[in-house]
């Protein structure tokens, strides 16, 4: 089978064993140095992918994208209010609700809730948190009824199973400044709802029409809203601001949760680099390989010339040896990666049953699993970067080999 003069006797370079043992480790440390770095980039990024991916289809499936509130009392008319927010560009469906705070107390124990009173009839349209009610659901959520539904962490909390009963102690609006005891109302828990995450121990649902009657109000004080493009989110919120005839206080999830995907962008953006720079440096490791190679070949590279072989093939005989390590480390680093990355939940599952401990806390981030979600042209892109490296810095020791002089390596006189 015919094969290039370079092609062939650059690979088996590549497969031979060298002279020097320690080219032999600086060949095998540079293959394994590039498959790391690709490895772990691959996995970096999958990882952040999955943060992405989580806050886009779990946080922001349960947080509304958007919503209008009244700086001073209710909306005159909710329904024509809903319908100028629905008549709005890129805006995809709204509802009302009153958010209100307030103290849950079940015998001796509390917990404080940020509760969002809403009609079950349109809360769908905005937002999905039906799909994490583990038990009960929004039909059990009846006006008059004085019910709630809580987030899985609050009822253990609470020590509260469904059809119990607890209370609901709201700070009087009336008092003023003065001291005054809250208004305790009774509630009876109908749902539990589990998304695994800060949500389950923050926030709790009610009907709309009971928030009215304990707070006096004669209608709902916000519209929230879901729009088209999450990430312009605050744009349309403001065009939304402008259609309703209010004084009205405008804010959409970037600005209560963009922190956390600005935060995501900057660690990918990081990430990257500084593990480009590490594969940069395991691809300098070939340039080592290279110069001892080039050194301890100085005699067949002279042979080669005087047998009349170009520059440019013996140029491309290094070439394609540093370029096979290269290729290698780049394609064990891009499999290994991939594997990770596609069970990185499960791994880091096992891995916390183990050690008996988890990694992220429901508590602290708004999910208490590590996700991931490997991008195949992302990978591809990495890999090839890795190769196109390894391929640059066999660039040196190439020209050098070609420079060799076959009269002085030879021992003849000019």
């Amino acid at each position: 089978m015919f094969r290039p003069l370079s092609l062939f006797i650059g690979l088996r370079y590549s497969r031979a064993k060298h002279k020097n043992s320690f080219v032999s480790f600086i060949s095998m440390a540079s293959i394994l140095g590039i498959s790391l770095g690709v490895m772990v980039l691959i996995v970096g990024l999958s990882a952040m992918n999955g943060f992405e991916k989580a806050l886009r289809d779990q946080l922001l499936t349960v947080i509304p994208h958007a919503e209008v509130e009244m700086v001073n009392g209710t909306f005159a008319d909710i329904n024509t209010s809903i319908k100028r927010v629905e008549a709005t560009e890129h805006v995809l469906g709204a509802t009302p609700y009153i958010s209100l705070s307030g103290l849950l107390q079940k015998d001796t124990k509390m917990k404080a809730l940020q509760i969002r009173a809403i009609n079950p009839d349109t809360e769908s349209n905005v937002t999905e948190i039906e799909q994490y009610i583990q038990q009960g659901s929004w039909q059990l959520l009846q006006s008059g009824q004085q019910q709630i539904i809580l987030g899985k962490h609050v009822a253990d909390t609470l020590g509260l199973t469904i059809g119990q009963s607890l209370k609901l102690l709201l700070p009087d609006a009336q008092s003023g400044n003065k001291l005054k005891a809250p208004k305790v109302v009774p509630l009876t828990l109908v749902g539990i709802f589990e998304m695994g995450g800060q949500v389950d121990s923050t926030l709790g649902f009610m009907h709309i029409n009971d928030a009215q009657i304990m707070l006096d109000l004669n209608s709902a004080n916000a519209i929230a809203f879901k729009v088209d493009n999450i990430l312009e989110a605050q744009n349309i919120a403001r065009a939304v601001g402008h259609s309703v005839a209010e004084y009205l206080y405008i804010k959409s999830w970037i600005t209560s949760q963009g922190y956390l995907y600005q935060d995501i962008q900057m660690v990918k953006s990081l990430m990257y680099v500084i593990l480009l720079l590490v594969v940069a440096v395991a691809c300098f490791n070939i340039v080592s390989t290279l110069v001892m190679a080039v050194n301890e070949k100085r005699g067949d590279i002279a042979i080669l010339k005087t047998m009349g072989t170009s520059q440019w093939s013996l140029r491309a005989i290094f070439i394609v040896q540093g370029a096979f390590n290269g290729l290698v480390g780049s394609l064990i680093g891009a499999l290994a990666g991939c594997y990770i990355a596609l069970n990185l939940t499960s791994l880091v599952t096992m891995f916390e049953k183990i050690i008996g401990h988890k990694i992220l806390s429901g508590d602290i981030y708004f999910i208490d699993f590590l996700p991931s979600q490997l991008d195949y042209q992302q990978a591809m892109v990495i890999t090839l970067l890795a190769f196109v490296m390894s391929v640059l810095a066999t660039l040196y020791p190439a020209w050098s080999a070609s420079n060799i002089q076959p009269a002085r390596e030879l021992g003849y006189s000019h």
